[in-house]
């Protein structure tokens, strides 16, 4: 099977190359392209693969517009930092997602049912429609993040807004620290459950112990080992946070949206 991979950051697309090979050798990548802009000439010039996968916000826009011009019938495997696009809900018949950095167990998932639809050779352009449709009315699809947390003080519960919360940690314990410099036990719930109530356009997760809120960042610096060394705010500006150099684009990408 050919495929081409539509991505804008050069090191996200050759580790995404490199585990799509991994996955599955018979793959041929045909072509990565960097932006829409070279995605729609290609298309203009060139027969569809027969796999697609394709970042969703580019550098010169979303990719989404590439099937308002295009009726593709190829399965497309969304990539993308961030659930805002409301895409787990097309999970099915040729239209896939993959979360950065990807995972090597759910790319083998997509790439197994790609393969399917392929030899099926069944079209996927009324999925690719049900998809715009959704997207042109976020209201129907828009993710209800969590406002606030209840902390444990004391034998008592007190509720604490998320706005208020600099970042969480998991020590001993799942712990809140506020920008104020408090700490709070969590009431309930492990960091995977809280980061998959969190708004990822303000909450990221640096590792498996930390999850950090944007406003909380002041710098990044590139260590030696491949880590990324993030440091925070006053009163947490003694704190280093660890954070590997694979998620470097992304995190990037999202400090700057």
């Amino acid at each position: 099977m050919k495929a081409i991979i539509i991505e804008d950051e050069e090191i996200i697309a050759q580790v995404l190359q490199n585990k799509i090979r991994n996955a599955d050798p018979s793959i041929e990548i045909i072509k990565i392209l960097p932006s829409l802009k070279t995605a729609k000439k290609w298309f203009i010039q060139n027969e569809e693969p027969d796999i697609l996968f394709m970042d969703i916000q580019l550098s010169d826009g979303v990719s989404f517009e590439l099937l308002e011009h295009f009726q593709l019938k190829c399965p497309i495997v969304f990539t993308t930092a961030y659930d805002e696009f409301a895409i787990r809900a097309f999970k099915v018949n040729g239209v896939d997602y993959l979360l950065k950095p990807v995972n090597d167990e759910e790319l083998q998932k997509a790439i197994d049912k790609c393969r399917a639809i392929v030899q099926q050779q069944k079209p996927v352009v009324a999925d690719i429609t049900e998809l715009m449709h959704a997207l042109s009315h976020p209201q129907l699809t828009l993710k209800k993040y969590k406002e606030r947390f209840v902390a444990s003080i004391r034998n008592q519960w007190m509720p604490i807004p998320v706005a208020e919360i600099a970042f969480f940690v998991k020590e001993e314990l799942q712990y809140i620290y506020l920008f104020n410099g408090e700490r709070y036990l969590l009431d309930s719930g492990s960091l995977d459950d809280i980061e998959d109530v969190l708004d990822p356009d303000r909450f990221y997760r640096a590792n498996r112990q930390y999850i950090i809120n944007i406003d909380a960042v002041r710098t990044v610096k590139p260590v030696e080992n491949s880590k990324l060394l993030i440091r925070l705010k006053a009163p947490y500006h003694k704190l280093e946070i660890d954070m590997s150099r694979e998620r470097a684009p992304v995190f990037k990408k999202w400090m700057g949206r």
